[in-house]
């Protein structure tokens, strides 16, 4: 059975061509080009492993243990900017205490369920911490006044986006939408535009 994939590099080969924009290609090459390693500015460093323990449980990148996409970065780089997107649940509070208090959230359910930290837990473990919080009814003093559900809602798609607005991934499903010069004009059923890249079988 032949499974559809999308050739390694024909996204990449976009950011050279004119039909991505200056401000667009400085963006996306400056992910491509961010480096391996990377000191917290926000979060306490114990506590940015926890988020990277987390996000490399929730988002899982086997394929590329060498060098996976980083994610714990943007988030940590945002929270210490202020950034936000304009809106969030009134169930949570603003962004920087929901994650400080979240996190410390999840240490306590390592704690009550195998008596140790979060990052010391085997992949399986780490699982099941982990569905404990999305059930929204995790132990913890935390979750009484935060709601588990909403937190985990809030982190699991921000690395979601995080992941996915990196080249790499885009490339993984042909995600071609940076390359928007000129307009997209070819927007019916199966229409291509030239620059879209061809899915070949393997």
């Amino acid at each position: 059975m032949s499974v559809p994939v999308y050739p390694s590099g024909t996204v990449r080969a976009l950011l050279d061509t004119p039909h991505v924009s200056e401000a667009t290609r400085t963006a996306v090459q400056a992910r491509l080009a961010a480096p391996a390693a990377y000191a917290p500015q926000f979060l306490a460093p114990e506590t940015y492993a926890l988020l990277e323990a987390v996000a490399a449980r929730l988002l899982p990148q086997s394929d590329r243990a060498d060098a996976p996409i980083p994610l714990a970065p943007a988030v940590d780089q945002r929270l210490a900017e202020g950034r936000a997107d304009g809106w969030r649940y009134d169930a949570l509070p603003p962004d920087r205490e929901a994650y400080h208090l979240g996190l410390g959230g999840i240490k306590e359910i390592a704690q009550a369920q195998f008596k140790t930290d979060f990052t010391n837990l085997d992949a399986e473990q780490q699982d099941a911490v982990l569905q404990a919080l999305a059930s929204g009814t995790p132990p913890g003093a935390t979750w009484a006044t935060l709601d588990a559900g909403r937190f985990f809602e809030e982190m699991l798609a921000e690395l979601t986006e995080t992941y996915y607005a990196h080249p790499l991934a885009q490339e993984e499903i042909g995600y071609v939408g940076m390359a928007d010069l000129p307009a997209w004009t070819k927007i019916g059923l199966n229409e291509k535009e030239e620059r879209e890249v061809k899915v070949v079988n393997e």
